[in-house]
């Protein structure tokens, strides 16, 4: 395993393994509210441009007790786990929640905050899903500005123009450093593991983005890269999980089955990341550009434009990277990714590239037997024959 910056990656995994400790010291330090915001649609420079701190909700590792008669058990393990997570106080640090919607199971969710926490300013966006329609833009636009309005009134700061372009180029700066990271990790000359680069991800979501930043120019001044990609690899593409970070054993147990990871579409991994915001004179419709153009940069199942699909761009991905085979982490109970999987799996059938899927939970996998399915999805991608050379 490669050796990232230690004090450094120290600080962000103390952040994403504790988001709420994390919260209450930067509240105690700076005295100004916490806003938790969902995935995957929602502009948190909306919050920040406020000067409050957004922090995108992830799941605990804490076993699910009371959110059990709160949501049902069909309900994917992340809004069970955000259910269990505000009926045990672990989210009693937010001051506030905004979210934009993506699928039923994250209502659910959002009801229940407001159920348990009715005192809690509780703002909701329904974006348009039909990216390409001719009134998305205005009406995502609108609810955009009335978000900031509700925001706004939350923090009793006013959310000008020219707090929302600083708080733009914050984020845009942090998300093409990460995007650095991903280009050495896919070129081979970087050594970075999948749960390394998820924690890169992960903790961006938790932290003051400026704090965040600096941290991620330490590593990357400190990252040993070399002349040349390792030759004779198995590369994996990781693709799924829309909403929360797959569990690092996970993420161990594909990379010590032989192969390596060298890009994904995760949301805590390239599709938070895919995409910046317009610095343009208008940061009200730059932010609706970016709502829009996230589906084409990293296509999802629960947004559609008529020219885009996400079997295809996970075709070419693998193609740009020079992936092996592709492991797709699914949720169980995520209807979205249940619903696409069979277009995604006759695409890379017809195009003869392995497939391997696995569908987690928040209780867990047993471990044994995962790394015998990786074990044997590897070595059956090394016992391919060769192309033949014409």
């Amino acid at each position: 395993m490669s050796q990232l910056h230690a004090p450094s990656m120290a600080l962000l995994k103390s952040a994403a393994d504790d988001p709420a400790a994390y919260v209450q010291r930067w509240k105690s330090a700076h005295g100004r509210p916490a806003i938790g915001t969902f995935p995957m649609n929602f502009p948190v420079e909306l919050v920040h441009a406020a000067n409050a701190h957004p922090v995108i909700i992830q799941e605990s590792r804490t076993p699910i007790t009371e959110g059990r008669s709160l949501l049902a058990e069909f309900y994917c393990g992340y809004t069970r786990s955000v259910a269990d997570q505000i009926a045990i106080g672990e989210l009693d640090g937010i001051d506030a929640f905004v979210a934009a919607d993506h699928c039923v199971q994250l209502l659910g969710a959002v009801d229940v905050i407001r159920y348990k926490r009715p005192d809690t300013p509780v703002h909701f966006a329904q974006f348009t899903s039909a990216m390409d329609g001719a009134l998305t833009r205005p009406r995502v636009e609108n609810r955009i500005s009335e978000l900031t309005a509700e925001i706004e009134q939350v923090t009793g700061t006013a959310v000008t123009p020219e707090r929302i372009t600083a708080s733009i180029r914050a984020y845009n700066g942090n998300r093409q450093l990460l995007r650095e990271f991903y280009a050495l990790r896919k070129s081979g000359r970087a050594r970075i593991t999948a749960s390394q680069m998820q924690l890169l991800v992960k903790s961006s979501m938790v932290m003051d983005i400026d704090e965040h930043t600096a941290i991620l120019r330490t590593i990357l001044a400190d990252l040993r890269v070399e002349q040349d990609a390792p030759a004779d690899v198995v590369r994996i593409h990781l693709s799924g999980h829309f909403c929360h970070a797959p569990r690092p054993e996970i993420l161990d147990a594909i990379e010590d089955s032989g192969a390596i990871v060298v890009d994904d579409d995760l949301y805590t991994g390239y599709r938070y990341i895919s995409t910046d915001v317009p610095e343009t004179d208008d940061p009200l419709a730059a932010l609706t550009t970016w709502y829009l153009d996230r589906n084409v940069n990293a296509p999802c199942p629960t947004r559609v434009t008529s020219d885009v699909d996400w079997d295809t761009y996970l075709l070419d991905s693998v193609a740009e990277s020079g992936a092996n085979g592709v492991v797709v982490l699914m949720a169980k109970f995520c209807e979205p990714h249940m619903l696409y999987y069979p277009e995604l799996r006759k695409a890379l059938d017809a195009h003869g590239i392995p497939l391997l899927l696995i569908e987690t939970e928040h209780e867990g996998l047993p471990l044994e037997k995962l790394r015998t399915q990786l074990e044997t999805f590897v070595e059956r991608i090394r016992r391919r024959p060769a192309p033949i050379a014409v």
